[in-house]
């Protein structure tokens, strides 16, 4: 009877915890995000606050990035065009490397301790599915770092995803740090040359980076069915 009490109080504050976890994201997003975000639709405008703010305005846009990846229906795209565009190529990929790290290993961390009820809070168990084939161990972590070096793959899907599997942490930090670093510095690098106001330069990057994102995505989602075919077929044996 104890031992039934002890589970069921143990499953009341992993609810409990969800719950507050959900509600603080969505005051996040609600109160500092949508406005945020709004501010980083106006390029002039998003690089005077952040001159008129100095390191402040670091620290927030790293927190933004978190947030984004936390909650992932925030286009991270987006932030990293107008990071760019605000702190300069180089300045701008190191403040989204370490954002979007710290959001990949917050959420990987966060599912581990929650499970699958935390990761089907943004995706739904038929999207988590389709990922399935990275439950292999013998081949995960390479094929983890393969679609994270992939322009267009659903990092934020993938990060969540992680936490179901038996990756270690530290495996789980380098590759997503070194996975992100192309799809990051294609944007910065259009955001900066938009904001030095090279326009066809930037139109060309920008237009590249979208062609090769959706040709990434293309590739993702062939490649993720023959995978889970192979996995399928596999288990089956």
């Amino acid at each position: 009877m104890k031992r039934e009490w002890t589970e069921k109080h143990r499953k009341a504050l992993m609810a409990g915890g969800l719950l507050a976890f959900v509600i603080l994201m969505l005051a996040v997003v609600l109160y500092i995000g949508k406005p945020f975000l709004q501010l980083a639709g106006e390029p002039e405008a998003f690089r005077e606050w952040i001159d008129a703010h100095g390191w402040y305005g670091w620290i927030l846009f790293v927190l933004m990035m978190i947030v984004q990846v936390f909650v992932a229906v925030i286009p991270g795209e987006a932030l990293e065009i107008a990071a760019g565009y605000a702190f300069g190529a180089l300045e701008g990929s190191i403040l989204c490397l370490v954002g979007e790290a710290l959001g990949g290993v917050l959420v990987f961390l966060f599912v581990k301790r929650f499970g699958v009820k935390a990761a089907e809070l943004f995706f739904s168990l038929e999207k988590l599915r389709s990922l399935r084939f990275l439950q292999n161990p013998k081949k995960r972590d390479i094929l983890f770092f393969l679609l994270f070096l992939l322009p267009g793959t659903p990092k934020d899907l993938l990060c969540y995803f992680a936490g179901l599997t038996g990756i270690s942490t530290a495996s789980w930090i380098c590759i997503q740090m070194l996975g992100r670093i192309p799809s990051i510095l294609t944007s910065t690098l259009g955001g900066d040359a938009l904001g030095s106001e090279k326009y066809w330069i930037a139109a060309i990057v920008l237009a590249a980076t979208a062609i090769i994102s959706g040709l990434g995505l293309a590739i993702y989602h062939r490649f993720s069915r023959q995978e889970n075919q192979k996995h399928d077929r596999e288990q089956h044996q």
